[in-house]
């Protein structure tokens, strides 16, 4: 026993001192970079505390227990619900936290943590409850849902929590930060695109997110992906949970119902367990199943296109629409931050890389990492760690009060 305790005061001796380097070597940065010292090591501790997850970690001991609030609002008739986040001291900002696309939505426990660490840095979180993406699907209607959330919260915000005078005095509209994750991004940005949300939304903050939906398509179904505009194909293995994603949220836009069926099968059993066999689903399928059937079994990225164009029509409208690359960003007003990891296998770090040259001057900032794994902070290189840390700080930047 003497020895088991012996071994973990090793370990909190040992994060002690990895928690004060970092913190020496981000100090040393701040100062050389004009950073604001104390802000330099709150963004260690959020750092920490979203690698922590529930467990205990220094933002945890130092800062008040946020409070969270299931929420119902109604936004143009619109009835939506979520669960709102309060800081346990005074908020400086206010946030929309989309899902992911996870059956738990709202309530995974890896997105509650989160939650709770943005509120510990003084945001007030609305996580808004998407239907969609807890059917493990995606739709260009997730855009409004998203956009309700902005309004919603941007409202609340400014009538609760902001100084008399609305977006601290300045006269302006109650402005809100957006953070989104993988495939959610497309809803995201065209929810901040949108009339009556684009000034409304003051950054957007996207973790392993996409830009052209066709070289998405290409890379879980191929592998293969550019790493800029006519640059040569690379390859690394995708993970092919990311193709069933896209037949699961897809099934519903066929319109033979007996092939809707049959994917919707397909993407169950396949999710369940990737090396499940499907002989017996390919074969039931007509005409659209066989299409998009097509498109998953490829190998040849030169053929994507020509697969794409083949889809049923519900199908190929749906990817136009959440096509990030259709858009018109130089209407944005909102800020870019970029996350993303050179070892994402769902969705390649181009697609960030690429959605950052595409936004207007100066308006995104990209941080990408060799290591993430999609969307999980694991344990990270020191390069990587000081590369996040300028993430986070960025992210903490954004606060109104600041």
């Amino acid at each position: 026993m003497a020895r088991f305790r012996g071994a973990r005061s090793m370990k909190a001796r040992f994060r002690a001192w990895a928690y004060g380097l970092t913190a020496l070597t981000v100090l040393g940065l701040a100062g050389a970079g004009g950073c604001a010292p104390w802000r330099a090591i709150e963004a260690v501790e959020v750092l920490g505390d979203i690698a922590a997850g529930p467990k205990p970690s220094r933002l945890k001991r130092i800062t008040p227990e946020p409070r969270r609030d299931p929420v119902a609002y109604v936004v143009a008739g619109r009835r939506r619900q979520g669960d709102l986040y309060r800081p346990g001291e005074s908020a400086k900002a206010a946030l929309v936290l989309v899902p992911g696309i996870a059956r738990a939505g709202k309530d995974d426990p890896r997105l509650v943590a989160l939650a709770n660490t943005l509120a510990r840095a003084r945001f007030t979180v609305l996580v808004p409850d998407i239907e969609n993406l807890r059917a493990l699907r995606v739709s260009p209607a997730d855009a409004v849902a998203i956009a309700d959330a902005i309004n919603y919260l941007a409202g609340h915000y400014l009538a609760t929590e902001l100084p008399a005078g609305g977006n601290g005095g300045r006269g302006e509209p109650a402005t809100v930060g957006l953070i989104a994750i993988s495939y959610a991004a497309g809803p995201a940005v065209l929810a901040a695109l949108r009339p009556d949300t684009r000034r409304r939304v003051r950054f957007v903050f996207i973790i392993g997110g996409y830009y052209d939906s066709e070289a998405v398509l290409t890379f879980f179904t191929t592998g293969y992906y550019r790493d800029g505009p006519n640059e040569p194909w690379l390859h690394r293995t995708p993970n092919a949970y990311g193709k069933w994603v896209f037949v699961k949220s897809n099934a519903g836009r066929i319109s033979d119902p007996g092939d809707g069926a049959v994917l919707e099968r397909m993407a169950e059993r396949k999710m369940a367990n990737l090396g499940a066999d499907i002989t017996d689903l390919v074969a039931a399928l007509g005409a659209e199943g066989r299409a998009v059937y097509a498109l998953l079994a490829n190998s040849d990225p030169a053929r994507v296109p020509a697969l794409i164009a083949a889809l049923p029509e519900g199908v190929r409208a749906d990817i136009m629409a959440l096509d990030i690359k259709r858009q018109d960003l130089s209407k944005i007003e909102a800020r870019l931050i970029l996350v993303h990891g050179r070892d994402d296998a769902i969705i390649p770090y181009s697609e960030s890389k690429a959605l950052a040259a595409a936004a207007p001057e100066g308006q995104a900032a990209l941080y990408v990492v060799d290591s993430l794994a999609h969307v999980d902070l694991g344990a990270a290189g020191l390069i990587d760690t000081l590369i996040l840390w300028r993430a986070a700080y960025r992210l903490l930047s954004e606060r109104e009060e600041d």
